[in-house]
């Protein structure tokens, strides 16, 4: 049937992909069409395995486009110098900083990395930031994103001498929400706040339950591990 690929014939696949190329290419740079950028992206790195063009596409998708995805995407780049791109933190906290404010299938994603990149501090003068780093992993808690729930729970069990005091209570709140989210630490936290009384009172009945469902995830996990080496 005419219009069919034939994928058994090596040379037909690759005029096929040639011809994806140069039509993701026309809309990127000619219709000026962002998501045409994407795929543009998404083909040099797939399918031409050429990091250094699909660093400069990100780049163009990114900073003239504003499109969220291609700045998350474009941060991982910097913070490893993959494609060529200078390894800098601090660019590629911009990057996820306009991610996570633009929203997007990888906002969520972004926010926590903002959070991250805060709570360490070395992307943004080599001091943490634990009041900016809160902010951002209470956007990505809010969003579903387990690691950040649990991140929220440790800055409030440590505190800190620039404005974050304790508070167990918050702690445990957001310790309980990492383990909804199917975080395994999460609910290990939680298990032994509820068994110490820490930021409520003692409930060895809800430490046990936390605690099997601790143990259930690390089950859940590593079974996921045998079957991905399987």
């Amino acid at each position: 049937m005419a219009g069919l690929i034939n994928f058994e014939d090596e040379n037909e696949v690759k005029q096929f992909l040639d011809n994806l190329g140069v039509e993701y290419s026309f809309q990127c740079y000619k219709e000026k069409d962002p998501e045409g950028c994407k795929r543009l992206a998404e083909y040099l790195e797939g399918v031409k395995k050429n990091h250094e063009a699909t660093a400069q596409v990100l780049k163009y998708n990114c900073e003239t486009n504003g499109h969220a995805e291609s700045c998350y995407k474009l941060g991982a780049y910097h913070v490893t110098g993959k494609g060529g791109l200078t390894q800098c933190l601090k660019t590629a906290y911009s990057c996820f900083l306009r991610s996570c404010t633009a929203g997007g299938k990888k906002s969520i994603d972004a926010c926590h990395n903002v959070g991250l990149l805060a709570h360490d501090g070395r992307a943004i003068g080599g001091e943490p930031d634990h009041t900016t780093a809160r902010q951002y992993y209470e956007k990505a808690c809010a969003g579903g994103f387990a690691p950040s729930c649990f991140n929220l729970s440790a800055l409030f069990i440590e505190g800190n001498s620039k404005g974050l005091a304790p508070d167990m209570a918050l702690a445990l709140q957001y310790a309980n929400k990492a383990c909804e989210l199917g975080h395994v630490w999460g609910c290990a936290n939680a298990s032994r706040m509820y068994k110490l009384g820490d930021g409520t009172e003692k409930d060895d009945k809800k430490a046990e339950e936390l605690k099997n469902r601790a143990k259930e995830l690390h089950g859940l996990e590593k079974e996921r591990q045998l079957k991905f080496g399987e």
